[in-house]
């Protein structure tokens, strides 16, 4: 798993989600273990295609359970 990437995403969740960064593991599920809910996941895609310059097609946003998910998501992406 990229690194760089990771943490950029932990970046993100930790500032929207008002969670600690070492709280947030490639591991920890979005909405059951961050709290996310449904408008968190939309202002975070928002944030990843302002952030990384891509457009994420909204049926991937039911493949992003875990942070380890979107970031793989990115470094697919980024190839």
């Amino acid at each position: 798993m990229n690194d760089k990437l990771f943490n950029d995403v932990k970046k993100v969740l930790a500032k929207q989600l008002r969670k600690p960064e070492d709280s947030i593991t490639a591991e920890s599920r979005i909405m059951e273990d961050l709290g996310a809910d449904s408008l968190n996941i939309l202002m975070l895609l928002m944030t990843i295609e302002e952030d990384f310059g891509i457009k994420v097609p909204d049926e991937e946003l039911a493949v992003f359970k875990t942070v380890g998910d979107v970031v793989s998501y990115l470094e697919k992406q980024s190839r």
